[in-house]
């Protein structure tokens, strides 16, 4: 879902512990930054632990899920990859993960019919449905179970749609995937 496919497994990368941010949070301009762009996803919330798992097993371990944000210091991650250097600067900084409350699922479907959207001052840049992501949700797990072992509590942000774009300070960013509730953030000057 808005991407290319140029690897036979997903790209993964983290995020630490405070750049999770709630809902209707302002946050801060980041340092280091003249280009940062908005990415709207599906979080799924694990309750189960996870190594090596296939994909029923993975489903399965799915407690819920959430609206986010992954917010990329554009400029910073462009100078990474042209230099083949991590992208932990570009997206593990503070609050670069807004997120809304966690929305307990009973049973996660196997190929999700919800609407995914992001809107930048009202106006819709990103519109798309979960069913067209390149990785399904349990195939991203279990192939991050084959690298990682997950455990209950862990945090996934699943990919995004196409229309990924900038944003300045003032502005206000509304995020909404089906089923969860709406997400809102301002941008403000940096600190």
């Amino acid at each position: 879902m808005g991407g290319r496919i140029e690897a036979s497994s997903p790209i993964f990368f983290t995020k630490p512990a405070d750049a999770l941010i709630g809902n209707n949070s302002s946050i801060a301009f980041p340092l280091a930054c003249s280009e940062l762009h908005h990415e709207v996803e599906l979080v799924i919330a694990l309750n189960q632990p996870l190594l090596k798992a296939d994909t029923e097993t993975c489903r399965a371990a799915i407690f819920g899920m959430a609206t986010g944000i992954d917010l990329t210091r554009r400029d910073l991650q462009a100078i990474a990859k042209r230099n083949g250097q991590p992208w932990d600067t570009a997206k593990a900084f503070d609050h670069s993960a807004p997120m809304g409350d966690i929305v307990q699922t009973q049973e996660f479907p196997t190929n999700p019919d919800l609407a995914i959207s992001l809107w930048v001052n009202g106006q819709l840049r990103q519109s798309a449905n979960i069913n067209q992501m390149i990785w399904p949700v349990e195939k991203l797990l279990s192939q991050l179970s084959h690298l990682f072992q997950l455990l209950p509590g862990d945090l996934v942000f699943t990919g995004t749609p196409s229309g990924v774009g900038s944003v300045r300070p003032g502005d206000k960013i509304t995020a909404m995937v089906e089923g969860t509730e709406e997400l809102n953030i301002q941008i403000c000057p940096s600190e």
